[in-house]
């Protein structure tokens, strides 16, 4: 990680989708599935399933702030998962599908709450939002097999369904903010 660079920690649901459309983001240099926010140290994917962890499946990334705001990861974060549906994105069901943010210092929890409080007070949504805002204290990367998962070509159907929308919708909502070689 260069001296520059800052990292974030966010929960949004599965991270096979969240690490496919963060790692199109034009200004991160990293992208990691794994699992935050539990007490068991070093879980596997089969123990965090269980919901006994307390971890929820996440992404941490490695940002360029001179490059993209951590404003505008939030607002990515926000408009590609349902932050008002707790324990649950879509079919996936259970505290590891929560939304959260485990901010990494005082100033990505100013601006979380920020954001939270403007979301909450718009008419975007029509539930309030249950994202958990949680200091950050661990991060465990998931297995190799869980890295890379949309490009691997594994599961095309789960890929063509449930991710391909959520990327459709950060080229279209966010296209300034994708990577040349994605447009």
């Amino acid at each position: 990680m260069n001296p520059h660079e800052q990292v974030a920690t966010f929960a949004n649901g599965c991270f096979w989708c969240t690490e496919a459309v963060f790692k199109r983001v034009k200004g991160i240099s990293s992208v990691v599935s794994g699992f935050s926010g539990g007490k068991r140290e070093n879980p596997t994917y089969d123990q965090v399933a269980t919901g006994a962890t307390g971890h929820a499946e996440c992404i941490q990334v490695v940002f360029d702030p001179s490059i993209i705001s951590y404003e505008t990861l939030l607002d990515i974060f926000f408009a590609t998962h349902d932050p008002t549906t707790l324990n649950q994105q879509g079919y996936d069901v259970g505290e590891e599908y929560r939304s959260a943010i485990f901010y990494h210092t005082e100033e990505q929890k100013k601006t979380a709450e920020e954001k939270i409080k403007k979301l909450n007070k718009s008419e975007k949504y029509s539930d309030p939002l249950v994202t958990e805002l949680t200091p950050f204290t661990n991060f465990y990367p998931a297995g190799s097999e869980h890295q890379n998962f949309y490009e691997s070509g594994k599961r095309p159907d789960y890929c063509r369904v449930i991710i391909d929308p959520k990327i459709q919708k950060l080229f279209k909502e966010f296209a300034k903010e994708v990577k040349e070689k994605y447009k």
